[in-house]
């Protein structure tokens, strides 16, 4: 199983970590023998009101791609919504020459309507405009052209020039019904966060995903799975909440083991906080993880 870590570029405790402190981090996962480094993408938070930040993430992951030489550079995931579906499939091939193939490309029908809201965008029909988004990005990437005059997305004689690596992964993160229908016919992996240990949820929508595969004539096992997994730490902010793996690195590492023999490919981890001592820690889960093989 391969395992990655989210960069901080969110604000947290009312602080947003600049470049520098991202960019480190990114350099001391490389180095620490982690398999990948991932972003979100959100153009703000609002909750009961109050607003928080977060850097856009393709800026932050393009500049990532120069700083690192090694791991896969992720994102967890693109909103379909924010951006011209064949621009980003545009955008991909490009990051991807950059980082010297190192991308996956997740994406995502989106869910939080405030940023929609406040940037100007529309926020009915998410999975619908999905579809169609991501039928462009995955004629692009893999044929190299696409034409489409659909409902919400049009493309006329689009192509990639350069193209894209045509293996390059399309990744789906979803748990309905629809958005897994989508993700059988049309991605090479699938997501679903976030978790302590692994739990019935996990199980059930892995066995809902696994018939969708059956119903569009596919191989489950081509899909492959990543699951994002909360790891939390003493010095957490105390309004953090929900499942987590705790304790010390070999009881984190026993964590990541559980996943790994549930089925996952890839173990995608938010580090609560994101420090240089917590990626530390979570460095030595993952070497206990590996020698235990």
């Amino acid at each position: 199983m391969k395992i990655g870590v989210v960069l901080p570029i969110f604000e947290e405790g009312g602080v947003t970590p600049g470049y520098p402190a991202i960019r480190d981090l990114a350099q001391q996962a490389e180095a620490a023998g982690l398999d990948s480094v991932w972003v979100f993408d959100h153009l703000l938070f609002r909750f009961d009101g109050e607003t928080t930040g977060i850097h856009e993430c393709w800026t932050i992951l393009s500049a990532i791609a120069e700083a690192t030489e090694r791991v896969e550079l992720g994102t967890i995931v693109m909103c379909t919504g924010f951006r011209n579906a064949a621009l980003l499939a545009k955008m991909a091939a490009t990051l991807d020459h950059v980082s010297g193939g190192r991308l996956i490309l997740g994406v995502g029908a989106g869910w939080h309507d405030p940023e929609y809201e406040a940037f100007g965008y529309p926020t009915d029909y998410k999975v619908s405009r999905f579809e169609e988004a991501l039928g462009v990005i995955c004629s692009l990437i893999r044929e190299g052209r696409a034409d489409l005059d659909g409902r919400f997305v049009t493309v006329r004689d689009a192509v990639l020039v350069p193209p894209a690596r045509p293996d390059l992964p399309i990744l789906v993160a979803c748990e309905k019904p629809r958005m897994l229908d989508l993700t059988a016919r049309h991605a090479d992996a699938w997501n679903i966060a976030w978790f302590g240990e692994p739990d019935e949820r996990l199980a059930t929508i892995r066995a809902d995903l696994a018939t969708a595969c059956a119903t569009a004539g596919r191989d489950p096992a081509a899909v492959a799975i990543t699951v994002g997994v909360t790891v939390r730490y003493p010095d957490a902010p105390a309004s953090v909440e929900g499942p987590a793996l705790t304790g010390t690195p070999a009881q984190v590492a026993d964590g990541l083991a559980a996943h790994a023999a549930a089925g996952a490919d890839h173990a995608i981890a938010v580090l609560e906080p994101a420090t240089p001592a917590t990626l530390a820690a979570f460095a030595e889960a993952t070497a206990i993880y590996r020698a235990a093989l």
